[in-house]
């Protein structure tokens, strides 16, 4: 579904003076104005959630960058919030990091400073932050805790900011603390240190990433984590905010949100939220987790993005409602403008927010969202009643001699898909607001519902497919296209030393376990291809460069990811530089099929050849039977995948797919 298909419509029309009775609800800046709008953005990474995006061809890839970034087009975000890449499995893949070992430092992998630099290039004032979800091992020196030596993570972290600078000249304006897992005051402090003493005062701290407590209490008595503090961030907030946190005196902002399938009902909750994290919690910015869902749909929580991108493939993507639902508040404000104190909730359900530039414009945006059509993956909602009802917004103070204005209005019609559109006024704003509707009334006259002609039809993952890795053709990007690091970071690598037919091949490259977020696999593993892949050859030129403990596998039919990775399924063919061989039905190795004999040793390149076919499975080396009509039964479909035995150097190359079904 394209842009201009969407059951939830963004039209324009112009209100002029009308007499009617509603409801009264007055604006007026004279009694004084409430807090200072931040912003509304989107989040990538947390982890690996817009991978796909940057294989996309032109004008594909650009036009998906446009209905993101570009002002009074789409969502015209306002914040861009990425991760800063910790080598570990954040929830839909790991993230690389620029600094896998101590005394390595790269600030080109990955892809989000690619996307930083294209969101700049559109919108010079987005807001950039970075935060980390994992680190590299080392930063942990062999914990899985990053504040053990406190010093190590605040220069590993402002290293990163420094690199942004230094290498993309991007000034990252705030960072966030480890996501979700603890709060440390010691070790905010000393970042607020090493940023100070690098140079980098302007870069402000959010903090805790988490919820409001214990942060808004110790902040309240601790000056020195009241300095260094600039944003209490809270995940999730479910519109609400404790009374603590408003007596710090803090800016209070939803520093991850949404996290919500992208059909109506995921409209319907960005909408209820945007407003609503203000009238009930004085949040003044929301971001939303994620950005585009730019990552294979089976992989935990496929579409929760502000729109859709997952076939670079075809060149399809879906430009969803929440694009449009954010416009009605980006298209019509910017970070500096001021809410009125006067915002609140309809008498019959639903709320409304009004906010100026306070040099004469005004933008009020109106939502009567339905309980069932308004849910949120996360917290749970009350239930709450809206009906239609007729409003009437007085207009006073210096916006009493507004005579016109412009409307924009997305209608959500679950059951026809219909479009609606609305009345209304001047001196005072009358109208009749039907249920599930958002309206936006403002004298910001530029808005525009951008469009492209709609992009090629969706295709599945194509059953024939190789790549030989060769980095001259990727010269922007770290990953090879499609790949999807599941465990481990597997990166373009030229070989300087030996450079035979395999110059140029992917390498995994983290040696030491991350510190993690989430379960990360003892395994590394990179998946491709099409979930429902059942019948398929799998090959691909493998090279161990651990001597004793080396061990790689070719897979099909692996049937998880993301946090989950653990107990991923599938057949495995695995090869160890001890000489053996071995078929497993999952990741950890413990249900033996098959196994024997291979002569395999590390610093020689093997090729591997795995197919499966109906319950069978059958595999060669170097083009003689390793085995044949090993019998298996579960998984029944999935992707196909690489990856090594333990956190180890292992190269790969001319990997090639067939799908028979």
């Amino acid at each position: 579904m394209n842009a201009g298909t969407q059951c939830c419509m963004f039209l324009s029309i112009f209100l002029f003076i009308s007499i009617c009775l509603g409801e009264d609800y007055v604006l007026d800046d004279k009694t004084g104005l409430g807090r200072s709008f931040d912003g509304i953005g989107g989040l990538s990474g947390g982890g690996a959630t817009s991978r796909l995006l940057v294989n996309y061809a032109e004008p594909y890839r650009s036009q998906i960058l446009d209905y993101l970034f570009k002002p009074k087009f789409g969502a015209s975000l306002q914040i861009l919030k990425v991760e800063i890449g910790g080598d570990a499995q954040t929830t839909d893949g790991t993230e690389p990091s620029h600094m896998h070992y101590e005394d390595d430092e790269n600030y080109f992998r990955g892809y989000e400073w690619w996307l930083m630099k294209e969101a700049k290039k559109r919108n010079p004032n987005i807001t950039l932050i970075g935060l980390p979800w994992a680190f590299p091992g080392w930063v942990g020196n062999g914990e899985n805790w990053p504040y053990s030596f406190p010093d190590i993570t605040a220069s590993y972290v402002v290293s990163w900011i420094l690199g942004a600078k230094q290498y993309h000249n991007l000034d990252i304006d705030y960072v966030g603390i480890w996501n979700e897992r603890s709060f440390n005051s010691k070790y905010i402090k000393l970042l607020r240190y090493t940023l100070d003493k690098s140079g980098l005062e302007r870069v402000k701290i959010i903090a805790s990433d988490n919820l409001w407590e214990p942060i808004s209490s110790v902040v309240t008595f601790d000056k020195e984590l009241q300095d260094a503090v600039e944003i209490l961030g809270v995940h999730y907030p479910g519109t609400n905010t404790l009374p603590e946190a408003l007596k710090t005196g803090k800016k209070l902002w939803s520093s991850e949100d949404y996290s919500t399938f992208n059909d109506n009902v995921g409209g319907g909750c960005w909408a209820r939220i945007l407003n609503q994290n203000y009238v009930n919690g004085k949040m003044t910015a929301t971001i939303c987790w994620n950005l585009v869902s730019s990552y294979y749909g089976d992989l935990p929580f496929g579409r929760d993005g502000l729109m859709t991108a997952k076939e670079p493939w075809s060149g399809n993507y879906v430009v969803e409602s929440p694009i449009w639902i954010t416009a009605h508040t980006t298209q019509f404000t910017e970070p500096g403008w001021t809410y009125l104190q006067t915002v609140g909730h309809f008498t019959h359900g639903g709320s409304y927010v009004a906010l100026t530039d306070e040099r004469g414009n005004l933008t009020i945006i109106t939502e009567t969202m339905t309980h069932d059509h308004s849910v949120c993956i996360r917290p749970p909602l009350p239930s709450y009643d809206v009906t239609a009802q007729n409003v009437t917004f007085h207009l006073k103070g210096t916006f009493a001699s507004i005579s016109e204005l412009q409307v924009w209005h997305s209608k959500f019609d679950f059951k026809t898909n219909n479009i609606g559109l609305g009345l209304g006024l001047g001196f005072f704003l009358v109208l009749l607001l039907d249920v599930d509707e958002v309206y936006t009334f403002t004298t910001v006259r530029n808005g525009q519902r951008g469009s492209y002609p709609d992009p090629p039809p969706s295709a599945p993952f194509p059953k024939s497919y190789k790549d030989d890795f060769d980095v001259s053709g990727h010269p922007y990007f770290s990953e090879a296209p499609n790949f999807a690091d599941q465990t481990g970071v597997f990166e373009y690598f030229t070989n300087q030393t030996d450079p035979g037919p395999h110059v140029s091949t992917l390498r995994q490259v983290v040696t030491q376990r991350p510190v993690t977020w989430v379960a990360d696999a003892d395994q590394t593993i990179s998946v491709i291809g099409d979930y429902q892949w059942q019948d398929l050859m799998v090959s691909c030129d493998i090279y161990m460069e651990s001597v004793h403990t080396g061990g790689v596998f070719i897979a099909v039919r692996v049937n998880k990811g993301g946090g989950v990775v653990r107990s991923t399924r599938g057949v495995f063919l695995w090869v160890y530089a001890d000489g053996t061989y071995k078929v497993t039905n999952d990741l950890n190795g413990m249900t033996v099929l098959a196994e024997g004999l291979s002569g395999t040793r590390a610093r020689v390149w093997y090729t591997l050849t795995l197919t499966v076919k109906g319950n069978y499975a059958s595999a060669d080396l170097n083009g003689y039977s390793l085995w044949k009509n090993a019998v298996l039964w579960e998984p029944r479909h999935g992707w196909a995948a690489i990856g090594t035995s333990s956190f180890e150097l292992a190269q790969f190359d001319n990997f090639a797919i067939e799908a028979l079904t």
